[in-house]
């Protein structure tokens, strides 16, 4: 009988689905018993057991508590060989919840997928993250970062078992490796109603103060108002965390039929396919996997100097430097060859696979 058992641990299920199902499917393949405990009621490939917890986001909610209990119980009632552990709050609960399983020989895996304590970040951030991090350290086997940030400053403070650097959580690109035709195009144009000349540019992203999407507005209005790009059509791809800010935003600088706000889309690769530029304007990124995207769509790339971003881009501007982003689109309309971004092969799926195997100790199973 299998008694090989791995529990994966995130806030919200949608974090599991949109990230982790390949690594789900690689111990399913190598014969584990594979159990997620995570906040919501969808459907979950690869996993033999849910366990829906009611995880807060922030993380001194009451609920958290409750949350914490529970996941105590699941943890100790199962001989997990291997925890773990993603996202802030999950990463905290998970590593107090499995001090006595790691007494009895559980693995505790924790990813930072970018801490909230970083070159820049508000002094609060520090105050309250930092500490939780640097003593929650010593309870996990291994700590693994996606951004050399994080990785040096978690080598120099933390004092965890071992500290690991993974190119991300990798990105399929048998998804973004496929042809579109013209006519294909013309069609998902009009849909959009996107005229031949249009010069569309894509961020795709959760509408948020974090992601910045006010900075592209702004630096829309002005190409516009400036006559230097009167064609110009943003596409903004992503679910609205701020109750239509940006959409007023647009109203208000007049550029409301300029800045296209798509919601949530699962045509990600297509839509990437009818841009002629991409543009990142965040505050920062853990590893930004939609600049990785938009590479393999050999698109040019335009993003701001901010942690994550300095790991996949080229071509970095100053965070809400409004006058540099102007200048670096009218750029890359000329220049659209120096915008390009050719080394990703590292953030691909296949080798984000391949440095994790190690790192769980798969390689000879």
């Amino acid at each position: 009988m299998n008694n090989k058992k791995i529990l994966f641990v995130a806030t919200v299920t949608d974090h599991i689905n949109g990230f982790h199902i390949p690594y789900l499917k690689m111990f399913k393949e190598k014969g584990y018993e594979v159990h997620v405990a995570s906040f919501g009621e969808e459907p979950i490939e690869y996993c033999d057991k849910h366990f829906n917890i009611p995880f807060a986001r922030l993380p001194f909610k009451l609920q958290n508590y409750k949350a914490y209990k529970e996941l105590k119980k699941i943890i100790n009632d199962n001989d997990y060989e291997i925890i773990h552990c993603h996202t802030p709050v999950g990463g905290v609960l998970t590593r107090l919840a499995a001090k006595k399983a790691r007494k009895k020989g559980t693995r505790v895996i924790y990813t930072a997928h970018g801490f909230h304590f970083y070159k820049g970040a508000p002094i609060l951030n520090w105050i309250i993250y930092y500490p939780i991090e640097k003593y929650l350290a010593k309870y996990t086997d291994c700590l693994i970062t996606i951004n050399e940030e994080d990785y040096e400053l978690a080598k120099k403070k933390f004092k965890a078992k071992e500290i690991e650097f993974v190119h991300g959580v990798g990105v399929d690109e048998k998804k973004f490796n496929f042809t579109m035709s013209d006519d294909e195009k013309e069609d998902l144009r009009k849909s959009l109603d996107l005229k031949k000349d249009d010069f569309v540019i894509s961020y795709v992203a959760e509408l948020s103060k974090r992601k910045n999407q006010g900075m592209l507005i702004r630096a829309t209005s002005e190409l516009i108002n400036k006559e230097k790009i009167k064609n110009i059509k943003v596409l903004l791809v992503g679910a609205d965390s701020l109750n239509n800010y940006y959409q007023q935003m647009a109203r208000d600088l007049s550029v409301e039929d300029n800045i296209m706000f798509l919601g949530y889309r699962k045509d990600i690769p297509r839509l990437l396919r009818i841009s002629d530029l991409y543009v990142s304007t965040s505050t920062q990124e853990g590893l930004p996997i939609n600049l990785v995207e938009a590479a393999m769509c050999k698109l040019p790339i335009i993003a701001t100097n901010c942690r994550g971003n300095r790991n996949v881009a080229s071509k970095l501007i100053e965070i809400n430097n409004i006058e540099q982003l102007c200048e670096s689109i009218n750029n890359a309309i000329e220049k659209k060859e120096s915008y390009l971004c050719s080394e990703y092969s590292e953030y691909e799926l296949n080798n984000a696979l391949n440095e994790m195997k190690k790192i769980y100790n798969l390689e000879d199973i």
